[in-house]
């Protein structure tokens, strides 16, 4: 059985393996909940333990990117928030991450604009030990 194929809460995937499995730490994991960027509250085993669905681990990996490319907690939850209401959000979605993807490509050329400058500066120092 593969680590993200537990289908039920007894078998689904603790929080370290979930953690492991999306690129987070635990802390990390548990923050992402109380902050309400999870679709459906987290299964649980009997033990009270919280078990991971694949959907869970598909669901916080999306997030992970958002995260990369600087989209702050505010507007991730904004975005889950409208998954959460469904189909008729579609089109606010949509503009959501346009909006966000052009804030990605600005960022992109500046950090694209420096690494060019620090190249120059190791170039000019390649010459001067020569």
């Amino acid at each position: 059985m593969s680590l993200l194929s537990s289908p039920s809460p007894a078998t689904g995937l603790t929080i370290a393996d979930a953690a492991a499995a999306s690129g987070l730490t635990v802390h990390t994991l548990r923050y992402y909940e109380r902050a309400g960027l999870m679709l459906a509250p987290i299964d649980r085993a009997s033990s009270t333990h919280r078990r991971y669905s694949e959907a869970d681990v598909n669901w916080v990996r999306f997030l992970v990117r958002l995260r990369w490319t600087g989209m702050p907690i505010a507007t991730m939850r904004r975005y889950t928030e409208l998954v959460r209401e469904g189909d008729a959000t579609i089109a606010e979605r949509r503009q959501l991450l346009l909006d966000h993807r052009e804030s990605v490509r600005r960022n992109l050329q500046e950090v694209t604009a420096s690494l060019a400058a620090i190249d120059h500066k190791i170039d000019i120092y390649d010459r001067e030990i020569s």
